[in-house]
């Protein structure tokens, strides 16, 4: 018998700024967490440059939404997620990162999100 699936995977495919994708998918995540929702973070493609610790978006008057991010242990968010090819084919280093994420490889997206009973992507 399979597990029912259960939780709120939050898919982040979009870069920080240019639009409110991110800020949005963050608010949601935070909103579901306080309603005791199971919730599960997911940052691939472009979503990869969210996580950056190093931004400057107030340069272009964008919020600066990524100090948020360490917060999320305090919601009781820990399933946090990030591709490891889309951080690979940007250049990018975990080290580079402003939280503490779970490499997965893509193929292991498809698995993750069958446990999950809703699937929001931004």
């Amino acid at each position: 018998m399979n597990k029912p699936a259960t939780g709120i995977a939050i898919i982040n495919r979009s870069a920080p700024h240019g639009t409110s994708n991110g800020q949005e998918s963050l608010d949601m995540a935070l909103a579901m967490s306080n309603f005791g929702q199971d919730v599960s973070l997911f940052f691939i493609d472009d979503g990869v440059f969210q996580l950056l610790s190093k931004q400057a978006p107030a340069s272009i008057d964008a919020k600066e939404y990524h100090k948020t991010f360490p917060a999320l242990e305090f919601y009781d968010i820990e399933n946090i997620y990030a591709c490891k090819h889309s951080l690979q084919s940007r250049g990018l280093q975990v080290s580079e990162l402003c939280i503490d994420i779970k490499l997965i490889e893509p193929e292991e997206l498809s698995n993750l999100l069958t446990c999950q009973q809703h699937v929001m992507s931004f």
